[in-house]
Parts: C-alpha cells; sequence; structure tokens
C-alpha cells in the first residue's frame, strides 16, 4: 500500500509540469554507444551516449524564468532541455537536415511533447537552422556528463 501511494505521488508531481513548447513530432533512439547508470535517488538509470531523435526549441515564453538547475533562462544562449540526463551535462547537437552541429549545456527539463528528445533554446536552434521548421531530427552526444547539481542563489 505505501509503495503505490509514493507511485503515486511521483506521478502526481510529474503531471504539473510546463505546458508543452511545440506541437507534434515523433522520435526514436539508436543503441547506445556507451552509456552510464546514475544514481537518482533510490533507483539507478541508465543513460545513453548517444541519441537520436526530434527536437523542438523554446523562446519568448521561458525568456528570463528560472530553469531546472535554478539559473535564468536566456533564449538566446546555448543550452538545452533533456527529460532526464544529468543537469550541466555538456553535449553534441547535430541537425541532421543540414549537417550543422553545436556543443550545448542542458540546463533545463523537457521537452513535454510526446516523441521529442530534446527541447534546444532560441539560440541553438537558429545556429542549428531549424527556427522556420521548428523541430528537426538530430543526434545527441553526451561529451561530459553533468553533476546534476542545482544554482542556489544567495539572497
Amino acid at each position: 500500500m505505501g509503495n503505490r501511494f509514493i507511485v503515486f505521488i511521483l506521478l502526481s508531481i510529474m503531471a504539473c509540469s510546463s505546458a508543452p513548447r511545440y506541437a507534434q513530432g515523433s522520435s526514436h533512439s539508436t543503441p547506445a554507444r556507451s552509456s552510464k547508470i546514475i544514481r537518482k535517488g533510490s533507483k539507478n538509470v541508465k543513460h545513453k551516449k548517444l541519441m537520436i531523435g526530434i527536437s523542438s526549441y523554446y523562446a519568448e515564453d521561458f525568456h528570463g524564468k528560472l530553469t531546472a538547475n535554478g539559473e535564468v533562462y536566456d533564449m538566446y544562449g546555448l543550452t538545452a532541455a533533456h527529460k532526464t540526463l544529468p543537469l550541466n551535462t555538456i553535449v553534441r547537437v547535430t541537425n541532421l537536415d543540414n549537417e550543422k552541429s553545436l556543443i550545448l549545456r542542458i540546463n533545463d527539463r523537457g521537452p513535454y511533447v510526446k516523441g521529442r528528445i530534446l527541447d534546444c533554446s532560441y539560440g541553438a536552434a537558429k545556429k542549428l537552422g531549424f527556427l522556420s521548421n521548428g523541430t528537426t531530427q538530430v543526434r545527441v552526444e553526451v561529451i561530459e556528463w553533468g553533476d546534476g547539481e542545482y544554482m542556489h542563489h544567495k539572497k
């Protein structure tokens, strides 16, 4: 009974996440070249080092608001949101439609649209060349695993 209650509470908290940033899209993941097991709470989460799927971007609605790691979101910066990669992970993102590539830091959570693997900042989407489409097929390669740390603000 206790475990069911905990699962219910966790699912309820997860349901309170942000609204979707963009609509539609699908993705698939490639088999992992290498992976890392990250300890999260009382369970281990296995992360792939290489992923392929659909990325979208987010901009004005979130500009100036706090990201999941506690910093202020800058839509012109070179950052991205991922659902489970440790915060502050450094990734190389390649737009598979035009082969443009960037190194981004994961500082937020998302995307919250089914079938998406990444939500880039507006600045990253511009440099990757998919602003007009809204989404694109990307390859995400982990360069350096993040520490998962939340930035604490001084008062």
